[in-house]
């Protein structure tokens, strides 16, 4: 089955997820004179129709990728369900809280829409359209079978109405990106020690593989590279926390800490030594002044 694709948003995941069939796609940064061109050439070199509104992506879509930023993923398919046709798939795979997600699907669903709750477990780099795909709701099984249309390789049905997939997601990512934070925290404080390296040779004789050099090395990337989008995603993890009941002392810390090394705008050096080394005298200056 020939599928109409529609992107509303087009960063990273955007363009990771592109090529494969036709497709037209509005993101906000068109409408920022300073920020319109590069978004533009984004949208070209991905084969991409830009489009000057949500209304003009939407048009003629019978599936939309929804692919903002978490704060505004709500506000997306809100403005979204001013122009989804009846029977439009609506995709949300943004990294938000299941009550969010629930808010957006009334939103698409009020006007006819079929919203579909997806989370994304990976990465979308290396494995673009293989990243692997959890979906939910009451649409979810046709959903799937629209998104390997599109071409994406690994989607697995989640028993339960929306707000299930992306509760897997909120509450994995306690650990992922918590284990992010914790490493910024622990090697941080190591090489201000000077204690670096047998800090991690006691990490690696307690947890052997893979080893900690990498695993740090990785982690920091992540967070230098992605610290302001985790921090937005971890701000959803407390919302679903606290729905739970269950308590999000650790979450909150790390929606500080990711925050902070995100907010650096650093580009990440090659090495765990030079991405402590890019970081630390930062966090000394900010600690004294």
């Amino acid at each position: 089955m020939a599928v109409t694709l529609a992107f509303i948003g087009f960063g990273e995941a955007g363009a990771a997820f592109a090529g494969d069939v036709p497709a037209q796609g509005y993101d906000s940064k068109t409408d920022d004179a300073q920020t319109r061109a590069a978004k533009l050439a984004d949208f070209a070199a991905a084969g991409v129709t830009a489009c000057d509104s949500a209304a003009d992506a939407l048009s003629g879509a019978q599936a939309v990728l929804s692919l903002v930023t978490a704060d505004q993923a709500l506000a997306a398919a809100q403005a979204g369900a001013k122009s989804i046709a009846t029977g439009t798939l609506w995709f949300d795979m943004n990294s938000v809280a299941p009550e969010t997600k629930r808010a957006a699907a009334a939103a698409i669903e009020a006007p006819g829409g079929r919203y579909v709750d997806v989370a994304v477990m990976a990465p979308v780099h290396p494995k673009r359209m293989g990243v692997p795909l959890l979906v939910s709701g009451p649409h979810a099984a046709e959903g799937a079978r629209a998104l390997k249309d599109i071409g994406f390789h690994d989607v697995s049905v989640v028993d339960g109405p929306v707000g299930a997939a992306s509760s897997i997601k909120m509450i994995r990512s306690v650990m992922v990106k918590g284990v992010e934070a914790l490493t910024a925290e622990c090697l941080l404080a190591a090489e201000a020690a000077g204690v670096t390296e047998a800090v991690i040779a006691s990490l690696d004789a307690s947890s052997p593989s893979p080893g900690w050099q990498a695993r740090a090395d990785y982690n920091l990337d992540r967070m230098m590279v992605h610290g302001l989008r985790r921090a937005a995603e971890m701000e959803e993890v407390v919302a679903t926390l606290e729905a739970l009941g269950t308590g999000s002392a650790m979450a909150r810390a790390t929606i500080a800490r990711q925050r902070a090394i995100g907010a650096l705008e650093l580009t990440p050096p090659d090495g765990l030594a030079a991405k402590l080394g890019a970081l630390l005298p930062i966090h000394e200056k900010a600690r004294a002044a």
